[in-house]
């Protein structure tokens, strides 16, 4: 039975009635492949359109429906080319209000004098006269109503796909699922968390017959999503952990003299964080560690000292970072502080000659090689260590479980360490992060000032050139950051290429401006970013790419366009490029963005430098999907819950899981069959068969 229904749920969505080869295209622009992706294809808001009020009743400002008899012909009023403007008056027992379309022509034939509609939208109440402005509309026969009167799912949607298609469509694919979804959670699950039953879930979430069902539906199904999220996090846990003995790491005699000969002192929070791994390194359980430190924080050199107690006691240890940028950099600092001490690192990059890679394998197999820093290059087939003791992924959010555990697999049950600088809120990395130990270096070294951030619109271009100019004069540099690579005929935003010309040939035509952005080949990025690096650029124009990147203490500017399409957390990473030398450095933030929420964003960026505070306020304001999602974890995407607003079901979720992980471990009694099924499905699909055996 299951794998029928689950045959079924993966047919291609051209299998669902309307629904061709065009229309499957538009879907799958949103993500949307399949049957069991339109069922889960959830609403991202709801218009209640169940209310009829009476015309007299109306208020500005409210959005309700009201029902009505056509009482003028439909009027046109040209304004100029391509925009006319349709009203007709509509009446009932009690008022009149006039509605109003914009270039829809047909209406005349549509609405005719006389006949009964009901209409749904936004009350304007101007002069005493009430309006409504391009209301939905539905024709009232024998008393029925399909897309009024009730309460109504808003999709996302795209260019093409009006929300009456997404409608349409999944109404079609729930008719074809009816009653067939298989229950995977456990019956004594159900009951203590009273659960609702999936088919009623999947049915209400989409069209809710009330308030109490949408709040059941959507109750069932957050839980069921995270629930399945903390499941298999604890196993990819076990997988990591189960009947593998660690290595016992002793402490290096010289390592005190090693602290002692770094250019700086560490901070308290460096040392606490040093202290926990080194308790795990000289523990027989195999290390599985994140270390969350905001932008500045110094978690390379806590690396660094991991890395040196794994090499002094004869291990081999590599450090995994996503840019070749950044691993050539690590590269120079690491080598240089393990320079007195005999150490042999090596960097390893996919830009690098055949001859160049061939040795560094060599080096690595025969034990030559004792630290090994490089990108995704690390985890290639061809990468065999002697004695691999020690993993570290920088930039946990670029990389997935996937790598992680692919890396791991270099040596026999090495220690693991994972760092990021995207700060996630304590309570919620404990539960999020289920696989890993958590540290925290909650403070910065002495000496940084804070970046000043100041959000502007364009009227300040004139003010901020002339800034950017006297920075120039006075030997700094300046970041220039833009959302797009190339000018789209969809999106209205700046475009790295089309801004780096028009700057090099306008604004700043005598100053050296310099283009980097993610598919130039790895040579030319290099070669952009060295030029940047020993101050050859005065403006670098980039696209995020830079978000990782290079540590630039001449650079003290960081200029945002389109600041309103960045996540306060990805800002809040551009910004951490300036401020990291001695002179004051600031961050200038181009808003066009008119939302109050993109008001807010801006407000907060000014407001502090404190990324604990700032991604708690980004996943508020953002939601779960953008915030975090498969591309940055590799764990499975969330399609309904809230990690800011569910964190209450999360817990839930989560004592659920390891209760009945304590009580089952490998899920083999007959009641969690299902449900191991459906999670080995999500650990396959999602994060690349690591599993719980």
């Amino acid at each position: 039975m299951y794998a029928e229904v689950k045959e079924l749920l993966k047919k291609d969505i051209q299998k669902i009635k309307g629904v061709g080869q065009a229309r499957a295209k538009l879907f799958n622009r949103l993500g949307v492949y399949s049957i069991e992706d339109v069922i889960t294809y959830y609403p991202r808001e709801y218009e209640d359109r169940s209310r009829l009020k009476k015309i007299a009743e109306l208020v500005d400002g409210e959005s309700c429906a009201f029902e009505g008899i056509i009482a003028s012909k439909v009027t046109e009023h040209k304004f100029r080319k391509g925009l006319s403007m349709y009203k007709v008056l509509i009446k009932d027992g009690t008022g009149s209000i006039t509605a109003t379309w914009f270039n829809q022509h047909y209406l005349a034939k549509v609405l005719r004098l006389g006949e009964h509609f009901v209409f749904y939208g936004k009350i304007a109440g101007r002069y005493e006269r009430l309006e409504v402005q391009s209301p939905v509309y539905e024709k009232q026969e024998a008393g029925k109503a399909k897309n009024i009167l009730r309460i109504v799912p808003v999709y996302p949607s795209t260019a093409g796909l009006s929300q009456n298609i997404i409608r349409s469509t999944i109404s079609s694919a729930l008719d074809m699922v009816n009653g067939e979804l298989i229950e995977f959670l456990p019956d004594n699950i159900l009951k203590e968390y009273r659960l609702s039953e999936i088919n009623y879930c999947v049915q209400q979430i989409h069209f809710p017959k009330s308030d109490e069902d949408f709040k059941n539906a959507r109750y069932r199904l957050v839980f069921e999503e995270l629930f399945m999220l903390q499941l298999c996090l604890l196993s990819v846990k076990n997988a990591f952990e189960k009947d593998r003995k660690g290595i016992t790491f002793s402490k290096p005699i010289d390592i005190e003299d090693f602290i002692k000969t770094l250019p700086y002192k560490l901070t308290n929070a460096q040392k606490k964080v040093f202290a926990e791994i080194e308790k795990d390194m000289e523990s027989s359980n195999v290390m599985n560690r994140l270390v969350q430190g905001d932008v500045g924080s110094g978690k390379t050199i806590v690396a660094v000292l991991a890395l040196f107690k794994a090499v002094q006691n004869g291990y081999q240890g590599a450090l995994m970072v996503p840019t070749a940028i950044l691993a050539e950099q690590h590269f120079r600092s690491v080598s240089s502080l393990m320079e007195g001490y005999g150490v042999n690192t090596a960097l390893l990059t996919g830009s690098q000659t055949k001859k160049q890679k061939n040795a560094i394998l060599e080096g690595i197999k025969s034990g030559e090689i004792d630290i090994l820093i490089g990108t995704h290059a690390l985890i290639e087939d061809n990468i065999e260590f002697k004695h691999l003791g020690l993993v570290i992924t920088d930039e946990q959010h670029r990389f997935g479980v996937r790598q992680r555990s692919l890396l791991s697999k270099k040596g026999d049950a090495p220690d693991v360490i994972v760092m990021t600088a995207t700060p996630i809120p304590r309570t919620l990395a404990l539960i999020l992060y289920g696989d890993l130990d958590i540290s925290v270096i909650d403070e910065l070294p002495p000496g940084r000032m804070p970046v000043k951030t100041y959000a502007v619109d364009n009227n300040m271009r004139g003010r901020i050139n002339s800034f950017v100019r006297k920075v120039v004069s006075e030997g700094r540099q300046v970041y220039i950051v833009c959302p797009l690579v190339e000018e789209s005929q969809e999106i209205d935003a700046k475009s790295a290429i089309e801004h780096a010309k028009e700057i090099a040939e306008n604004d700043f035509k005598d100053l050296r401006v310099g283009l980097i952005y993610g598919k130039m080949k790895s040579k030319e990025k290099d070669a952009v970013m060295k030029s940047f690096v020993e101050g050859e650029i005065d403006l670098l124009v980039s696209t995020t790419v830079i978000e990782v990147g290079v540590n630039v203490p001449n650079a003290s500017v960081m200029i945002i366009e389109n600041a309103e399409r960045f996540g306060l957390a990805q800002l809040h990473q551009l910004r951490g490029r300036v401020g990291r030398g001695e002179h004051q450095s600031y961050c200038i933030l181009y808003n066009e963005g008119k939302t109050q929420v993109s008001k807010e964003r801006m407000q907060i960026m000014q407001k502090t430098n404190d990324g604990f505070i700032i991604s708690g306020k980004d996943l508020e304001l953002r939601g779960p999907g953008e915030f975090f999602g498969t591309r940055q974890h590799g764990i499975p995407e969330l399609k309904i819950a809230n990690l800011y607003e569910d964190i209450e079901i999360l817990k839930k979720a989560q004592e659920a899981a390891v209760k009945l992980v304590d009580e089952d471990e490998k899920l083999e009694k007959e009641e969690n069959f299902t449900l191991k099924t459906k999670m080995l499905e999500i650990l396959n699909e999602k994060l690349y068969n690591i599993t719980m055996n």
